[in-house]
């Protein structure tokens, strides 16, 4: 990799120092007054004072009655995902998932969390293309999936990258057809959207919302989520199979199946601690996206896009797509990758290369589900209709697949809140040499 170092093309640049991340946890020094006052007190558990503020100030934020703090965005998926399965199919059998024999419409590009609990929950995700103008579920692909699989009730969508999704789109189709939305906000917290007219934070724009605080989110707490709704039945059900289903009685008795998945003390003072900060975070996060916006202005690329009238994200990453016309030659295959460098081209992975060689973390653009190893079975819906075998040999024509196509030629690109401008100056400068 250091070889990329001695490349004529980036003769006088030295590598960063410090190790400019992807995105970091950024520490304001509350975090550590609220886990102390947690030790002092001896609430080193899953109840405590910083788990009913944090539930509190969440609700204040993004507009919900109720908020359950959970152990990861993951957690609150699963059970959002179970709760609404039991409410479309009843309960199941404690050996059966809730949504065994059942269709679920899915992002398609996204992280694996978004989709796994359906499988907790035996069901089976039929994936739904991307859309160019916000990468997330396409509207008209998802009328074309009910289209084909009228009996589905069930949605699972994603916010990607902290760029609300079509949401007024998504919820009209979904009235349409009666179906449920669990909103995969993990990612976008603090963005929002235009419904109605009134402008609604994500994670409270669909039946159930989802947020997470990993690690590398623009609010953390080293890990935890949270489980968003209006009901306080809903809620109560989540904090009841959060901490193992255990019923009212004097001992240990169980009637439904329960996880481990509630939220720690400890790590819910660290997003105490955090909470204050996310406007801060988010002006920052925008700042680092608008000057690589400039940055690249002369370059064959493109920014992650929004819809400027309709949302408000929290720019948790900046991504970029190379133009068609100066993508150079590359291949990936399941582990790794070849590319070729030619003159005023590039490509994805050249550049995150390149951005390791100088000590910068960047990341390839979630790969698609539908192109997930795992998951290459299951059905796939464009705007055109099934994306699934669409070349035929004998007769002329090309596929359509717009999350594989900005997975080929996109990238993440460094967006910690902590880079200094002349860091991401100096990224950028690598970047356009890249093209030279």
């Amino acid at each position: 990799m250091n070889e990329l170092r001695k490349d004529p093309r980036f003769a006088g640049i030295g590598p960063f120092e410090k190790k400019i991340w992807l995105s970091s946890p950024t520490m304001h020094g509350d975090e550590l007054s609220w886990i102390t006052d947690a030790i002092r007190k001896n609430w080193v558990t899953t109840i405590g004072e910083n788990i009913d503020a944090i539930e509190q100030e969440v609700c204040a934020l993004t507009g919900v009655k109720y908020a359950v703090a959970l152990a990861s965005g993951t957690s609150s998926l699963h059970l959002a995902v179970k709760l609404a399965a039991e409410k479309l199919y009843g309960r199941a059998r404690p050996d059966k998932g809730t949504l065994e024999g059942q269709k679920v419409f899915a992002s398609d590009m996204t992280f694996d969390a978004s989709i796994n609990p359906i499988a907790y929950e035996d069901g089976e995700a039929v994936f739904i293309d991307t859309e160019p103008g916000t990468w997330n579920m396409c509207p008209d692909a998802l009328r074309r999936a009910f289209g084909q699989y009228p009996g589905v009730r069930l949605v699972v969508m994603a916010h990607v990258y902290g760029t609300p999704a079509r949401m007024q789109e998504i919820k009209d189709i979904c009235a349409e057809h009666d179906a449920l939305i669990v909103e995969d906000a993990a990612e976008s917290l603090g963005a929002e959207c235009l419904l109605g007219g009134k402008w609604i934070q994500t994670g409270a724009a669909g039946d159930f919302g989802c947020i997470s605080f990993n690690g590398n989110k623009i609010i953390t707490g080293s890990s935890g989520g949270m489980f968003l709704t209006d009901s306080k039945e809903d809620a109560d059900k989540v904090r009841k199979w959060s901490t193992q289903s255990r019923e009212a009685a004097s001992w240990y008795q169980h009637e439904e199946v329960g996880y481990n998945y509630r939220m720690s003390n400890l790590i819910a003072g660290t997003v105490r601690g955090q909470l204050p900060y996310l406007k801060e975070h988010i002006a920052q996060k925008k700042a680092i996206w608008e000057r690589y916006e400039k940055g690249f202005d002369e370059l064959p690329v493109k920014m992650n896009p929004w819809d400027r009238e309709k949302s408000r994200p929290n720019f948790w990453l900046s991504c970029m797509t190379i133009n068609e016309e100066a993508m150079a030659p590359s291949v990936r295959g399941e582990r790794d990758c070849l590319y070729r460098s030619e003159s005023g081209k590039s490509s994805p992975d050249e550049i995150l290369d390149a951005l390791r060689a100088f000590n910068a973390e960047g990341r390839p653009i979630w790969k698609p589900m539908h192109l997930q190893p795992i998951y290459r079975m299951n059905a796939f819906v464009t705007a055109r209709g099934s994306g699934r075998g669409q070349t035929n040999a004998y007769i002329e024509g090309e596929t359509f697949d717009v999350g594989a196509d900005i997975f080929r030629r996109g990238l993440c690109l460094p967006s910690d809140n902590k880079m200094t401008p002349q860091e991401q100056d100096k990224i950028i400068e690598i970047i356009k040499r890249c093209f030279s």
